[in-house]
């Protein structure tokens, strides 16, 4: 692959990952602002600006690292958690299910949109746009997967009774070692990437 090229490649498909990323994240601090809890918009990042939500490993190290590995073919990372103080909010278990899917109903609006503007926007914005709903979607079904720390285990916690939620809050701490195992098994492969295919056919867009 030319370098030039790949720069300028992975500068282009960063920057639409930054996009997701930023959404997701003040979804997740606008919800929590809502319903009582102030930590994000304090901490300043109860914002739309990247670079309150940058991590140098979730967002800058992780997709470089799988950019390069799929030779330019795919770039995937995530944000600094918003930070949320539960004890804040006006109802914190049924809170803490709202705020979970604020992060995944934001990337699935924006998909929504993007998939809306493909049957508008001249060819050569196609490739865009397509990879920012892609991303969209890949990042909301990604975080609904009900393992520590993602926000599908935040949902589950709220679901489950009390003794059952902080039994399975205690997984938190293995949480990372279980996402890698995942991973490393090719359930991206198997489960994720069909699921986002199906996702995007429903949106009406073919890829």
């Amino acid at each position: 692959m030319n370098l030039l090229y790949s720069i300028i490649s992975f500068a282009a498909s960063f920057a639409l990952l930054l996009i997701a990323i930023t959404v997701h994240e003040f979804a997740h601090g606008l919800v929590a602002y809502k319903l009582g809890d102030s930590t994000a918009r304090l901490s300043g990042r109860l914002t739309l600006n990247p670079l309150a939500h940058i991590d140098p490993f979730w967002t800058i190290l992780l997709p470089l690292v799988l950019f390069l590995s799929t030779a330019g073919r795919f770039v995937f990372g995530a944000a600094k958690p918003v930070p949320i103080n539960y004890r804040s909010l006006k109802n914190p278990k049924r809170d803490m299910i709202w705020i979970g899917l604020a992060g995944p109903l934001a990337n699935f609006i924006l998909a929504f949109i993007m998939a809306g503007i493909l049957r508008f926007i001249p060819a050569q914005g196609i490739s865009a746009t397509k990879y920012l709903l892609t991303i969209n979607v890949v990042l909301a079904i990604f975080n609904l997967i009900p393992i520590p720390p993602l926000d599908g285990s935040r949902i589950l916690m709220g679901l489950l009774p009390a003794h059952l939620s902080e039994q399975y809050a205690g997984f938190e701490r293995y949480g990372f070692i279980i996402l890698f195992v995942f991973i490393w098994l090719g359930m991206f492969d198997r489960l994720l990437w069909p699921l986002v295919g199906a996702v995007i056919r429903m949106m009406g867009v073919g890829f």
